[in-house]
């Protein structure tokens, strides 16, 4: 979208409805998951707008969660166990029902948030958090939301300027794992730094290098 989408806040109801872009197979590019074959379910809406952000999220339909399930059951077949809950930003609308039916259907449950938002999951939903920032200063994560992250995930790019650096965003409070991944700026020589600086951040701190796997193999 690069910061071209509306930004729009939370939703209020039951979850029995969802506003859902797509649904599909792929295998999971990035973070603790990264390499597992996963069944995505991309939600509409954010409420941010990065610069960077090449997600289509505002195109999409109002499906109930019968018809969900059984369409992510149905993707899942007998080796997907994974399914990732991403937007957009999934904490803005109620994803509570979506996440204890899924589980109580025997998959594992990964949402990528940007955490600004909080809502009650059950504990054993996996959340990635990937904090965004405008100002060149990441805001600490909702003190709500950090107890319950089980990885951080920086972008981070050689020549921009707000996302040059880690900083300290509740992380070391918590000891919560930091991946860092190379900002995609679709240039070829722009990447290419990117990920060089990406690997020297990680190998100099001790963070997990993620180079977004599904775009290296040009799945989904």
């Amino acid at each position: 979208m690069h910061g071209s989408n509306p930004i729009r806040q939370p939703v209020k109801g039951d979850g029995t409805t969802l506003d859902v872009v797509n649904i599909f197979p792929t295998i999971q590019g990035e973070g603790p998951f990264a390499g597992q074959p996963a069944v995505f379910i991309r939600l509409s809406g954010c409420n941010l707008a990065c610069d960077f952000c090449d997600t289509e999220f505002e195109v999409f339909n109002s499906m109930h969660i019968d018809t969900i399930v059984e369409e992510i059951v149905a993707l899942a077949g007998e080796h997907k166990h994974l399914v990732v809950i991403t937007g957009g930003e999934p904490l803005r609308q109620p994803i509570e029902l979506l996440c204890q039916t899924l589980l109580e259907r025997g998959l594992t449950v990964q949402i990528e948030t940007n955490g600004t938002l909080y809502r009650p999951l059950d504990e054993r939903v996996h959340i990635v958090c990937s904090p965004k920032t405008t100002t060149g200063r990441y805001a600490r994560v909702r003190e709500d939301l950090l107890p319950h992250i089980d990885a951080l995930k920086f972008v981070v790019a050689a020549d921009h300027a707000l996302y040059r650096d880690i900083q300290e965003v509740g992380q070391s409070d918590y000891g919560i794992p930091v991946y860092v991944q190379p900002m995609d700026e679709h240039d070829d020589a722009r990447n290419h730094a990117n990920r060089r600086y990406a690997a020297t951040i990680a190998e100099e701190n001790g963070y997990h290098l993620s180079l977004q796997l599904h775009k290296i193999l040009g799945i989904a």
